[in-house]
């Protein structure tokens, strides 16, 4: 334990930067996964198509895939597209390093995989949402994007509160994968000093411990912002 006691705060280091990256993914996720539910419910066939692919893409695949591909595939792809580029149109180089930092390899691929889901969550809570509030809506004047605005997307946000709180979660523990590209969040760090100290137990019971007690209080915030807006307010 006396390892444990010295390198307390460099795992809690590890658990601010899983947190800094789960919020962050997680909200850039809430702006595009909105976007992309809505495009499901669209009217027009492109954007149906176009955004029942991207989820289907992102939730079908791994995590730990998607990853790989933001973090070693993309800079390969806009290596690619520059050379095409100067040797099609004799466009002047504009990207002179290809490889991407890794903090933002791990906020594009946690953000990409966390919209899909929330994308899903949107698309749930305004189809839940009685066909007469839409009607009633309109025939008070109101356009079909002021009717979505004001009246849908309110009452649907009460109903998405647990699910997003589940997404949320499970994008904290997902983070661990993370490590595979050498982001240093709490698992990372977890390995680094299991990896230096030859201590392992300890040392991977309290990242377990950190992250339940981070866990835990997100599902008692959850539970209590449901409270507050449930729909029978």
């Amino acid at each position: 334990m006396e390892v444990v006691r010295q390198t307390f705060h460099i795992m809690l280091i590890g658990a601010a930067a899983t947190l800094q990256i789960t919020v962050i993914s997680v909200a850039i996720g809430c702006m595009l996964g909105l976007v992309v539910g809505l495009s499901r419910l669209s009217k027009m066939r492109f954007l149906r198509l176009a955004a029942t692919a991207y989820v289907d893409f992102f939730r079908g695949t791994p995590l730990l895939v998607q990853i790989f591909l933001v973090y070693y595939g993309l800079p390969q792809v806009l290596r690619d597209l520059q050379t095409y580029l100067m040797d099609s149109f004799n466009m002047p180089q504009i990207l002179t390093q290809y490889a991407l930092p890794v903090f933002l390899a791990a906020v594009i691929s946690c953000s990409l995989n966390s919209a899909a889901y929330i994308a899903e969550i949107f698309r749930a809570g305004v189809q839940s949402i009685e066909k007469g509030q839409m009607e009633a809506a309109r025939s008070l004047g109101m356009t079909a994007g002021q009717s979505m605005r004001y009246v849908i997307l309110p009452q649907a946000v009460k109903r998405v509160i647990p699910p997003l709180g589940n997404e949320f979660i499970a994008m904290l523990k997902d983070t661990s994968l993370l490590s595979v590209i050498g982001f240093e969040e709490l698992s990372r760090k977890g390995q680094l000093i299991a990896g230096q100290t030859y201590v392992a137990f300890p040392v991977w019971l309290t990242v377990a411990f950190l992250y339940l007690v981070m866990t835990f209080t997100f599902s008692r915030l959850v539970d209590y912002l449901e409270r507050r807006l449930k729909t029978g307010d």
